[in-house]
């Protein structure tokens, strides 16, 4: 009865109300959504497949260098390296990417190009390939750092440039079996076959 006096006396007033009400009920919902949204994403990266990712990419990262170690010893194999370059800027953990892609990198980089251009004889061969990784965070376009790197562009990447490393590490080692036999040749199929696990994980999330 008095919400119908309200709306006969003055319906303007009423009117405002109604909108308020439907704010406020807007508001609710969307409080209401954040908080179901912020639990399922505590809950992924706590223990679920966010957790899963996180630590497929730090594993990528490690095989990634293993291998770049293995080519400066008499482990090695004739596979082209160069490749893991690209492979370590779509594989990089989130957390650390930032810091390349952040104002320290700058510095970085601008050391290492001073290093490049005037001290090149004395700089080390082995830092040539992780400081590419670095140039290549700081000077990639958005499209590649903010798009690819997360979604099946840089996941097909990835596999592809695993598929690639695995059949030459194979024709290198004498054949499929003297790969997975051979003491050199174990030592670098193992780093290879870790190359694979975030790129099989990411394609299977972005399947589902």
């Amino acid at each position: 009865m008095p919400s119908y006096l309200a709306m006969k006396t003055d319906p303007a007033d009423t009117a405002s109300e109604a909108a308020q009400a439907l704010i406020r009920s807007d508001l609710r919902e969307l409080s209401m959504a954040t908080r179901k949204l912020a639990n399922d994403a505590i809950v992924l990266g706590g223990g679920g497949l966010g957790f899963g990712t996180f630590l497929f990419k730090w594993l990528a990262l490690i095989a990634a260098l293993y291998l770049l170690v293995l080519d400066r010893t008499n482990w090695k194999t004739n596979i082209l390296t160069v490749l893991l370059v690209p492979y370590m800027f779509f594989t990089l953990p989130d957390a650390l990417f930032e810091v390349f892609r952040g104002e320290v990198s700058y510095w970085i980089s601008f050391v290492v190009v001073l290093l490049e251009l005037f001290c090149r004889k004395y700089l080390p061969a082995w830092l040539e390939l992780p400081g590419s990784v670095i140039l290549l965070s700081v000077v990639a376009p958005s499209l590649f750092a903010d798009t690819f790197r997360n979604d099946f562009v840089g996941v097909g990447i990835c596999l592809i440039i695993g598929c690639y490393l695995l059949q030459e590490h194979i024709k290198a080692s004498g054949g499929f079996r003297a790969a997975f036999s051979k003491a050199n040749g174990v030592s670098n199929t193992i780093g290879i076959v870790l190359l694979f696990v975030y790129p099989v994980w990411a394609f299977v999330l972005c399947l589902l």
